[in-house]
């Protein structure tokens, strides 16, 4: 399966799943590592995706954000 049938995929199943998808867990797990993972990362491998990292940006603190290396 190419990049583009991979996308397509994803987002077929985003859209089929979205409604019952509800907490944020379920969302990153569902769509957000399957879409990384499409763009070739290991999601498994600590050297490649941090799960979590803090960003304190503007008047909001603690921002957890997921990133590929």
């Amino acid at each position: 399966m190419d990049f583009i049938d991979q996308l397509k995929s994803l987002a077929a199943r985003i859209i089929n799943t979205r409604g019952i998808v509800q907490t944020e867990e379920a969302t990153k797990n569902a769509m957000v590592m399957p879409f990384i993972q499409a763009l070739g990362y290991n999601v498994f491998d600590p050297l490649e995706v941090t799960p979590e990292l803090i960003s304190d940006i503007g008047t909001k603190k603690v921002r957890k954000l997921i990133t590929p290396f």
